[in-house]
């Protein structure tokens, strides 16, 4: 159920950012990444994968402040190749969100399907933006240049 909702949610944001729609794009990982931090972290705080799932969060907010560049978009596409398998796969957050749950699944899921869209402020392309987006980068274990 909750891996269900939150794989098409990962396929809906690949096709933006495909498709050339950066602000759905932005948009809808900023709320997705809400949705994980605010909802499924807390069920699975023990889990050791968490940290790691935080870091990359860190690091894909960071990126999205600033204009994107062809360089940020990279470095966007590379995490995402990275995390997504973490929340997706055998054993990745979503089942693990779904076995502790049991029968609360359907009632988290729709916590999940009614968290509301995050208001997203405009770019912002200054030598602070870009040095805090490198530190996410940084903190989060990439040598990625942007």
């Amino acid at each position: 159920m909750i891996h269900e909702y939150l794989s098409a949610d990962h396929a809906r944001l690949d096709a933006a950012m495909r498709n050339g729609d950066y602000e759905a794009f932005r948009e809808g990982l900023l709320r997705h990444i809400g949705i994980e931090q605010k909802i499924l972290f807390p069920i699975v705080n023990d889990w050791p994968v968490v940290e790691r799932l935080h870091l990359d969060h860190g690091a894909l907010a960071a990126l999205l402040v600033p204009t994107p560049t062809p360089a940020i978009l990279a470095a966007i596409q590379t995490i995402l190749e990275n995390h997504n398998p973490l929340e997706e796969g055998n054993d990745g957050l979503y089942e693990q969100c779904e076995r502790r749950l049991g029968a609360r699944t359907a009632v988290v899921l729709k916590q999940i399907q009614t968290f509301p869209p995050v208001r997203v402020a405009p770019n912002v392309d200054n030598q602070t933006s870009m040095e805090s987006a490198r530190s996410a980068l940084r903190c989060a274990g990439y040598s990625l240049e942007i």
